[in-house]
């Protein structure tokens, strides 16, 4: 199993997920998130523009098995792109093991 983070920006989060459960993607959590990166926003309070390196941004968190990975990951850079710098990043990391609440089961199979 696969853990993929990915970070990106708040506009593009409606198509990402549409995206994601186009290819089978149908669970995972988000937060709204504020980070400092390369790309700096400009605010604009009465005529004067204030620059902030304080970026909004949406940070996903999704746990697929192996198959999915590639997917998984081909339809976020697809949606969440715009070419521009502050797109976001990918992470991707192992998961040891995934277990159930509910049932107590655990593996691959408790992430259908």
């Amino acid at each position: 199993m696969k853990k993929i983070e990915a970070i990106i920006r708040k506009s593009k989060y409606r198509v990402v997920k549409e995206t994601l459960h186009e290819v089978g993607v149908n669970f995972f959590s988000y937060w709204d998130v504020t980070g400092i990166g390369n790309e700096k926003e400009g605010h604009v309070y009465r005529g004067v523009s204030y620059s902030t390196s304080d970026i909004q941004r949406r940070y996903l968190s999704i746990v697929v098995n192996d198959d999915f990975e590639e997917a998984t990951i081909q339809a976020i850079l697809r949606s969440a792109g715009t070419g521009e710098v502050g797109d976001g990043k990918i992470f991707v990391s192992d998961v040891k093991e995934c277990y159930r609440i509910r049932t107590g089961e655990k593996g691959g199979d408790t992430l259908k």
